[in-house]
C-alpha cells in the first residue's frame, strides 16, 4: 500500500493501514474500524458542545503546546497538515479535529478525563483516548515527521505528565467501583482480580485509577518464583515480541528486519560494548496486565535511570501484518525507557533491565537505585496508566538457551509470559533439565 501523500486513501487502503497500527496490532483499538470513528465522531461532538457552552478550562499543559505551535512555523506547518490529511479519510464526519485550536481543546478535554470500563462487546468500550485521536494523523507524513519531533515530543510529554497526575489524584477515584466501574464482576472476571491485593471497601482500597492499574498482586503465591541458579526468569506479564541473538553496536532499528541497535537502546551507556554479540528478549504488556516488573536475575543494581525520549511514534510506511511487532522494536531504540543494569556472578554477567513506555502516559517508574541488591523476583519499578513494552539484554555467552519460542508474527500470535516464570537457562544447561 503506498504511503499517503496528501490524497484520500481508498477504504481498503484505510483497513491495511489502521490493522497494521500499532494501537491496533496492540489490541488498544477496536479490531473494526467502524468502532473506533464512532467513538471518535462522538467524542468529538461532546468536546463541540463544551465548547458551545464555554465549560472548556485551558489546561497549563495544553497551552504549552498552544504557544509552541504558535511559535514554531514549522511545527504549526506538519500538525496542520497532519489534521487535515486525516480528515481527508473521513469526508463525510459531522464531528472531529478540524484544526489546531479544536485539536487543544480536545487535548483539554483528555487530559481531566479517567478510562471507563465497558464489557468486551460493548461499543463504547475505548481504554484509550489519546490512541484513538491521534491514530489517523499518525498515519500521514506530517504525522510521521511531528510526532518525532523533539520540541513537540517534549510539549505532549507535559499534556501526558498532567494527565498522569490526574489519574494519580483522588479525582480518578470514582471509576474504581463495584458496580459498573473497574471492581465490577465483568471486570473481576476479566482481569482476574482474585491475584490482587484488594480490600472490601467501595474502591477497593485504591486512592486513584493509576493505583487500581499497577495494582499489587495478593502473594508471592500468585507468581511462583523459579528459584533454580541457571534460571532466568521473566520480569513481567506479558507476550513475546522478539527473540534475537548476536545483536550488534550499531544497526539500522527503523529497517524492516526487527533489527536492535545497543547504543541507541542504552542511551549511550560506557556498559554498552560489554553487550555486543549478545541477545535481546523483548516481551509485551497489554493493558489488563499486571503492570509492575521484577528482577529476573539476583544480583547488584549498578545503575538505574530513565531515559526520556518519544512515546507516540510508529515505522514509517509498513502495513504488513505484523507492522505492530516491528514498530515495537523500533521504539526500544526511540521510546521513554528505563535502564536498569544488574550485576550477577558468572556465568550471567551483566542484564539490562529495559522497560518502555509506550503511548498515552508513558510513565516509568523505577523502585530501585544504584547500590540495591536485589534477589531473583524482587520488584524494580512499575508502569502508570499506558501501554508498555519491555526488553531484557544479556551479555554475550550468559544465555544457553531461552525456553519459550520466538515469535515470528504478530503480537498477538506471541508466547504469553507471566512474572517469575522460567523464560531462559544460563551457558551450558538445557531447558529440559531438572
Amino acid at each position: 500500500m503506498p504511503r499517503h501523500t496528501g490524497k484520500a486513501w481508498t477504504a481498503q487502503q484505510l483497513d491495511t493501514r489502521y490493522q497494521s497500527s500499532f494501537g491496533r496490532a496492540a489490541g488498544y483499538l477496536p479490531k473494526n474500524r467502524a468502532a473506533l470513528d464512532a467513538w471518535l465522531e462522538g467524542f468529538s461532538r461532546d468536546v463541540h458542545e463544551k465548547r458551545a457552552r464555554n465549560t472548556i478550562v485551558r489546561r497549563r499543559s495544553v497551552d504549552d503546546l498552544a504557544r509552541l505551535i504558535e511559535r514554531d512555523g514549522i511545527i504549526r506547518m506538519y500538525v496542520s497538515l497532519m489534521i487535515d490529511d486525516a480528515n481527508e479519510q473521513h469526508p463525510d464526519a459531522k464531528h472531529r479535529v478540524n484544526d489546531v485550536p479544536d485539536l487543544l481543546d480536545h487535548l483539554d478535554c483528555i487530559v481531566t478525563s479517567t478510562p471507563e470500563y465497558h464489557p468486551k462487546g460493548d461499543p463504547d468500550r475505548n481504554f484509550f483516548p489519546l490512541s484513538s485521536l491521534f491514530v489517523y494523523m499518525m498515519m500521514t507524513e506530517p504525522g510521521y515527521a511531528v510526532f518525532r519531533d523533539q520540541g513537540f515530543n517534549k510539549a505532549l510529554l507535559g499534556i501526558l505528565r498532567e494527565w498522569c497526575a490526574h489519574l494519580d489524584s483522588p479525582d480518578s477515584q470514582d471509576v474504581i467501583n463495584r458496580a459498573d466501574g473497574w471492581l465490577s464482576p465483568a471486570a473481576w472476571k476479566e482481569l482476574e482480580l482474585d491475584q490482587f491485593r484488594i480490600d472490601s471497601t467501595p474502591h477497593g482500597g485504591f486512592p486513584s485509577y493509576n493505583a487500581f492499574f499497577h495494582r499489587e498482586l495478593k502473594d508471592d503465591k500468585q507468581r511462583p518464583i523459579d528459584t533454580n541458579e541457571h534460571v532466568v526468569v521473566s520480569a513481567n506479564d506479558g507476550k513475546v515480541v522478539r527473540i534475537r541473538r548476536n545483536v550488534q553496536r550499531t544497526d539500522e532499528f527503523w529497517a524492516k528486519g526487527q533489527r536492535y541497535s545497543l547504543s541507541d537502546m542504552l542511551d549511550g551507556s560506557d556498559l554498552t560494548d560489554s553487550f555486543i554479540g549478545g541477545d535481546v528478549f523483548q516481551s509485551f504488556l497489554s493493558g489488563g496486565d499486571y503492570h509492575r516488573w521484577h528482577a529476573p536475575v539476583t544480583g547488584t543494581v549498578l545503575s538505574a535511570r530513565v531515559v526520556e525520549a518519544l512515546m507516540f511514534t510508529e515505522l514509517e510506511g509498513v502495513d504488513e501484518p505484523n507492522a505492530g511487532t516491528q514498530s515495537q522494536v523500533y521504539g526500544a531504540s526511540v521510546n521513554t525507557r528505563g535502564l536498569v543494569f544488574i550485576e550477577c556472578p558468572a556465568p550471567i554477567g551483566i542484564v539490562c533491565v529495559m522497560p518502555m513506555g509506550m503511548t498515552e502516559i508513558s510513565s516509568v517508574t523505577l523502585t530501585v537505585r544504584p547500590g540495591d541488591h536485589v534477589t531473583k523476583g524482587q520488584q524494580l519499578g512499575y508502569f502508570s496508566y499506558g501501554g508498555s513494552s519491555l526488553c531484557l539484554i544479556f551479555q554475550k555467552g550468559a544465555i544457553g538457551e531461552f525456553c519459550v519460542p520466538d515469535n515470528p508474527g504478530s503480537m498477538e500470535d506471541g508466547a504469553p509470559i507471566k512474572v517469575n516464570a522460567k523464560i531462559a537457562v544460563t551457558a551450558g544447561h538445557k531447558c529440559a533439565e531438572r
